[in-house]
């Protein structure tokens, strides 16, 4: 009689404030999609389409924190997921996105929304299904504890593939420099 395969690692993934290029190199990793669909069980992904994040072994997040609803989506993974990994420039330092915080956000909102040539009947959308901003745009670290951090803009197939396989071999992360080298 063969023993019961053992239980498959649980992975979550998610988008904040970012362009989802992060996952697009995620799913760039090709082919060895199939060799860790055997490893793993999604739960919240772009893959299943589960819109809350349960129980799970690792979290996976790209993008920064924007807004209201950025942050509790982020403090959901945490609390539910054992391992939680920031991936790319946005979930690390705020990224692109984070081009904002230099303004006052009142002055951001008014050149997009009231002083707009050409525009009329413009004002700062007011609707209580909209979340809230946030005064800026903030890394994840600033608002959770992050386990480990994958680089880039977006990160290699290869970088996003080690990390996880490192992961899942019960090994700790280790990226050697032609995986984090950009030029």
């Amino acid at each position: 009689m063969t023993a019961p395969a053992p239980p498959k690692v649980r992975v979550a993934t998610t988008s904040l404030a970012g362009c989802f290029g992060c996952h697009m190199s995620f799913l760039d990793i090709d082919e060895r999609l199939l060799q860790l669909i055997d490893l793993v069980e999604f739960d919240r992904s772009p893959l299943t389409d589960i819109k809350h994040c349960g129980p799970c072994d690792i979290g996976i997040i790209e993008g920064g924190l924007c807004n209201a609803e950025n942050v509790h989506v982020l403090r959901e993974f945490r609390a539910n997921c054992k391992t939680l990994i920031a991936i790319g420039a946005c979930a690390i330092n705020g990224g692109l996105p984070a081009q904002r915080n230099a303004l006052p956000l009142d002055d951001v909102m008014n050149k997009v929304y009231v002083d707009r040539r050409g525009m009329s009947n413009s004002g700062i959308p007011n609707d209580p299904e909209l979340p809230l901003l946030l005064d800026k745009v903030y890394p994840l670290h600033e608002v959770v504890h992050v386990d480990y951090s994958i680089p880039g803009c977006p990160p290699s197939a290869d970088t996003i593939w080690k990390v996880l396989t490192d992961l899942l071999g019960g090994r700790e992360p280790n990226l050697d420099y032609p995986l984090i080298h950009f030029d």
